[in-house]
């Protein structure tokens, strides 16, 4: 009697064969796990050592990079709160000059799109806080290539400090530009600088006062290049930061992507060369074949 009471209480067991019939799904549902936790763990760990190089990077960047959907990008990293580091750096105090004498010297690419590399050269230079003190670095772009072909540092804002990242550019580039743009500082308006573009057949261009949007490139670029560069306190000399400089800007040229590019400046670059050589070489194949026919 009590075997009978107990097989009333505890009905027989159900096999999942018979439960995937009641239920009317496939005995191998039963089974099923859903694959996407796993796969956003993944794509997390993914995204976070991209971020440990490139801590600037949106989800539009991580998805070039990692060479997969942004809109999966974006997700997984609003899921986990994985966020580009932003930040605004203390300014140094700097003399207000809206009281010096208008430069003679005009805008000459405002909305100027150049085709070809060293067409137009954009110069700026930017602070570092170290130890206390401020150290600059002055760099010089090609506006059509976004590649950083010169640059200079130096414990002074001074016309040396451009004027070294100019010789450095020229030293570097097969040719001078057509145009060189920075903004009114001083130190770009100082005619031993003036003087040498002019030497090289190079025309001065510089933005209207107090507009930093006509130089909004070189902004951009010190904006992400500190962000990306990280705390100064990591280093323990003025030579190791020096060292870590010229390594940043190594690979902000050869590997960081660059949203508009959608690649490194110098895959920009290379990519660039490649289809003008096809070109050339399309050229020459239809004059032989034309001197031919």
């Amino acid at each position: 009697m009590q075997v009978a009471r107990n097989n009333e209480l505890f009905p027989k067991k159900v096999t999942k064969t018979e439960l995937a019939t009641v239920l009317g799904v496939s005995r191998s549902s039963l089974y099923y796990q859903p694959k996407r936790p796993a796969l956003d763990l993944e794509m997390k760990s993914q995204i976070e050592s991209v971020l440990v190089d490139y801590p600037s990077y949106g989800h539009k960047r991580v998805a070039l990079e990692l060479k997969l959907n942004k809109k999966r990008i974006r997700r997984v990293m609003k899921k986990f709160g994985l966020k580009p580091f932003r930040r605004r750096p203390r300014k140094p105090y700097k003399k207000d000059d809206f009281s010096k004498p208008p430069t003679k010297y005009q805008n000459l690419i405002k909305n100027f799109c150049p085709i070809r590399p060293n067409i137009v050269w954009v110069s700026d230079f930017t602070f570092i806080e170290f130890q206390g003190r401020f150290i600059y670095l002055a760099t010089v772009m090609d506006l059509f290539t976004r590649e950083i072909i010169g640059w200079n540092i130096s414990r002074f804002h001074n016309k040396e400090l451009v004027i070294g990242a100019l010789l450095n550019a020229l030293a570097q580039a097969k040719s001078p530009p057509v145009y060189t743009h920075s903004d009114q500082g001083s130190e770009y308006e100082a005619s031993d600088y003036t003087t040498l573009c002019e030497t090289n057949g190079i025309q001065v261009s510089m933005s209207k006062k107090a507009c930093p949007g006509e130089n909004a490139f070189q902004e951009s670029f010190y904006s992400t290049f500190k962000l990306d560069l990280g705390s100064t306190d990591q280093f323990e000399s003025l030579g190791e930061l020096v060292e870590a400089l010229h390594l940043q800007i190594h690979k902000y040229d050869n590997k960081r992507i660059h949203t508009s590019l959608k690649m490194s400046p110098k895959q920009f670059r290379e990519q660039y060369m490649r289809n003008i050589n096809i070109d050339k070489s399309k050229t020459v194949c239809t004059t032989l074949s034309k001197e031919m026919g």
